[in-house]
């Protein structure tokens, strides 16, 4: 079985008129309201139609659907706004997984608001997981959307949101979304994806929620190919603050540079890739060189087959003739796997992280 542990909903392009009359409105009419007033009847189906057709084209079984990062409207000020914003397309997930109830499941976007308590997000959590079925939690760790102001993933701000998610039961998917800085959102993705990684390593959060599965987006951002930086950063940092791993590290030096045998690490010596491998990460990285890098660096136990199809990703592989997002087109190909690592990341590791994914 072929499990898509990353896409997004295809939406309808009239759902983008609907947050227009919101705004302008200022939710001023329940959800439902706008649902009814602005989308055509069939178009659900429609969508939901293309996407089969596109993971049948490329061998996807089941694909677990979010809202399109992009358009989750964080940074926006009103509250309510967001939550029926966010509500509307949960809506949608669950209506395109009923159609299709053995190739879809849903992901909960969350109606996150910069500057607002994480627990606003909890009602519309519940509701997803408990009453709609969905199986994971889409969470942007950059809510200002460029602005500055978003706590890093390290904070605790973020503790009640990883307390729920291990009390439900889901997997945290870390997915940027839309940018109002200097960068386009396709930019802002691998940056705030990479300082996730780093602020979740750095940090305690897993010593204190050691049941909290993560994955990361886009194969980590810029980790696997700045990993040498990362590590060398790591032992800095150790050294920095124990100063038998500083004199470990000088004395390493002085061996290594003399051609002696190398002393023995101490036993509270970690590596940076020990942490690494507290998280997961999808294979949405677009390359058949980038794909054989983040194996290498991560794992094949700590990947999981992600395409963000239908997404940003569809430009030709000038190569191949194939669409750049194809990825089970290229890790079919990649040589150095055995049908045991393929089957870990087509199936067995969406299996063990999203505990609720019953298919």
């Amino acid at each position: 079985m072929i499990i898509d542990a990353h896409a997004h909903l295809l939406t309808p392009s009239s759902v983008f008129a609907i947050r227009t009359v919101l705004q302008a409105s200022n939710g001023q009419y329940p959800k439902e309201w706008y649902r009814n007033r602005w989308m055509k009847e069939g178009e659900v189906e429609k969508a939901a139609a293309e996407c089969i057709a596109i993971m049948d084209k490329v061998g996807t079984d089941i694909q677990l659907l979010s809202p399109r990062p992009f358009t989750l409207w964080h940074s926006h000020k009103v509250a309510k706004d967001v939550a029926i914003w966010i509500g509307l397309q949960n809506d949608l997930i669950h209506e395109t997984v009923q159609l299709h109830p053995t190739r879809f499941r849903g992901v909960a976007g969350l109606p996150q608001v910069s500057g607002q308590p994480i627990e606003i997000v909890f009602p519309e959590l519940e509701r997803c997981v408990n009453e709609l079925g969905f199986v994971g939690a889409l969470v942007n760790p950059d809510p200002d959307e460029g602005g500055g102001k978003s706590p890093r993933l390290s904070d605790p701000y973020w503790h009640p949101l990883w307390e729920k998610c291990i009390e439900l039961q889901i997997p945290v998917h870390i997915h940027s979304a839309g940018c109002c800085g200097r960068e386009t959102y396709d930019e802002h993705f691998a940056t705030e994806e990479s300082l996730a990684v780093t602020a979740l390593v750095h940090s305690d959060v897993f010593q204190r929620y050691p049941d909290l599965k993560v994955m990361i987006s886009h194969g980590g951002g810029s980790i696997p190919y700045q990993i040498g930086r990362w590590r060398s950063h790591w032992f800095l940092e150790q050294s920095a603050r124990k100063p038998h791993i500083a004199q470990y590290f000088r004395d390493l030096s002085a061996a290594g540079w003399a051609g002696a045998p190398l002393p023995p690490p101490p036993p509270d010596l970690t590596t940076f890739d020990d942490a690494l491998r507290r998280l997961y990460f999808d294979t949405d990285v677009h390359a058949k060189e980038s794909i054989e890098l983040l194996l290498k660096v991560v794992g094949t136990d700590n990947c999981l087959f992600g395409t963000e199809r239908p997404g940003s990703g569809g430009g030709i592989d000038l190569a191949t003739g194939r669409p750049m997002d194809d990825f089970k087109y290229t890790i079919d190909r990649i040589d150095s796997l055995t049908d045991e690592d393929r089957a870990k990341l087509y199936e067995h590791n969406a299996r063990k992280i999203f505990p609720r994914l019953k298919v």
